[in-house]
Order: C-alpha cells, then sequence, then structure tokens
C-alpha cells in the first residue's frame, strides 16, 4: 500500500520539497492477558455520546465479556479460536456450544473478579476502564463534526492483562448490535430502548438527568461524580 500522499504545491506555484507525511498503525500484541478457566477474554462496553462541544458521555452499565472456545497458549499465534474472543470467530469453532455460547454478563465478570482480587483492586481497575473511555474521546473532539441533532454509541473492546490493567483494543462506532443468545438479546433491546430515551426526540426530559435506564451520566464538560449518581438514583 503507497501511504504517501500525492506532491504538494506551496501558494506561489512552487513544488514543496518537504519530505511527505507518512501514516503508521502502531500495535502491541498482549501477551500475558488475565485468563478465565485458562482462556482468553475481553469485554464489550457502551458509551453514548450525545455532544462532542461540549463532551457529553454516557456509560451503559451492562456489558459481556467474551471468552475465547479454546484454552489460551503462545505454541500457535496463528490459532485464531485460542487469540481471538470476536464471537463470529468463536462460532466457527468446532466444538463451539451454541447454547453456553462464550459470553459472561459484566456483572459475572466483576463478581468473579471481586472473588478473586477484593473490591479495591476491581474499583481501581474499572476506574482506569473510565479513564480510557474520556481520554480516547478527548483525543479526537476538535476534529469531530459535533452537531446537536447527531449521537454516536461506541462499542469499546477492552483486554485486561495478569496485572489487572486494561488494554484498549479498538472503539467500534455503531457496533453489531445482532443477538447470539436470549440474553444477549434482551441486554441489546434494553440498550437500544436507553439510547432512545436519552436521545429525547418526543422532548421529555429535563436535560438535568444524570441516570437513564441502564445509562450513567459519566462527562458533561467534566467529570459527573458517583455523589451525584447515587442522590438521584
Amino acid at each position: 500500500m503507497e501511504w504517501k500522499k500525492e506532491d504538494s504545491w506551496k501558494i506561489d506555484g512552487t513544488k514543496d520539497e518537504r519530505e511527505p507525511v507518512e501514516n503508521y498503525v502502531v500495535q502491541r500484541y498482549i501477551d500475558n492477558p488475565y485468563l478465565i478457566g485458562g482462556r482468553k477474554f475481553d469485554i464489550r462496553c457502551y458509551v453514548l455520546v450525545t455532544s462532542y462541544i461540549p463532551l457529553k458521555v454516557w456509560l451503559y452499565r451492562s456489558g459481556f465479556g467474551r471468552m475465547s472456545n479454546t484454552r489460551y497458549s503462545l505454541d500457535s499465534i496463528e490459532d485464531t479460536y485460542v487469540h481471538l474472543t470476536n464471537v463470529a470467530i468463536q462460532k466457527t469453532a468446532p466444538d463451539y456450544d451454541p447454547e453456553k455460547g462464550c459470553k459472561w454478563s459484566l456483572i459475572q465478570l466483576r463478581m468473579y473478579l471481586l472473588a478473586k482480587h477484593g473490591p479495591e483492586a476491581v474499583e481501581t481497575l474499572f476506574k482506569a476502564m473510565d479513564d480510557i473511555f474520556i481520554k480516547s474521546l478527548q483525543s479526537v473532539q476538535k476534529i469531530m463534526i459535533n452537531d446537536k441533532h447527531c449521537f454516536e454509541l461506541y462499542g469499546y473492546d477492552i483486554l485486561i492483562d495478569e496485572t489487572l490493567k486494561p488494554w484498549l483494543l479498538e472503539i467500534n462506532a455503531s457496533p453489531s448490535l445482532t443477538a447470539s443468545n436470549q440474553q444477549d438479546y434482551d441486554l441489546k433491546f434494553k440498550l437500544l430502548h436507553d439510547v432512545l430515551t436519552i436521545i429525547d426526540m418526543e422532548g421529555k426530559l429535563t436535560g438535568k438527568e444524570k441516570r437513564i435506564g441502564g445509562f450513567d451520566l459519566m462527562w458533561s464538560d467534566g467529570p459527573v461524580h458517583c455523589d451525584d449518581l447515587c442522590m438521584e438514583g
């Protein structure tokens, strides 16, 4: 692939001889992922942005962990069933069980981590994830087209390593809402319902709400403190 841009020219019509800017993708493979039952997983979280200027961000309390169908090993880096947790890949595994699936709810996952590591470590983990959500949006805030009539739902994929450090894998704009089972259907149905409630096309909200359905307002041109949410709840 040719990354260099076409020749650029100065205002006076002469050719700009400066070296063109090249674009690169920098990636790192996390080789010490946190394992559950010897299997790799990642976490899908949903974040709704209703404004970029000022930045207004809602975090959905429900989500899920996506497990690989095969025990983790570095012996075969090409084995997608070991290293990629996408449901679209895992469901093609020879021994995949569609009844069991390969997902845990975020509540199940959090309870597991609490039992293994205690509340302080888990609270630190989830605060670090919140930090990823906000800083990633702030990094593009100034270049996003802001329109008060627009919104975007993002699907964040987070990997946790064995030290309980979260890593951002990718951010999906308009993430897939295809359901893999009834539990998945129920989660995504409620998610869409709550998104439409926040969008408020009928003008029923006051604009001061901090908790709507399964969403918590986490940023409104500044951090929204947990105490505010608890008082409203």
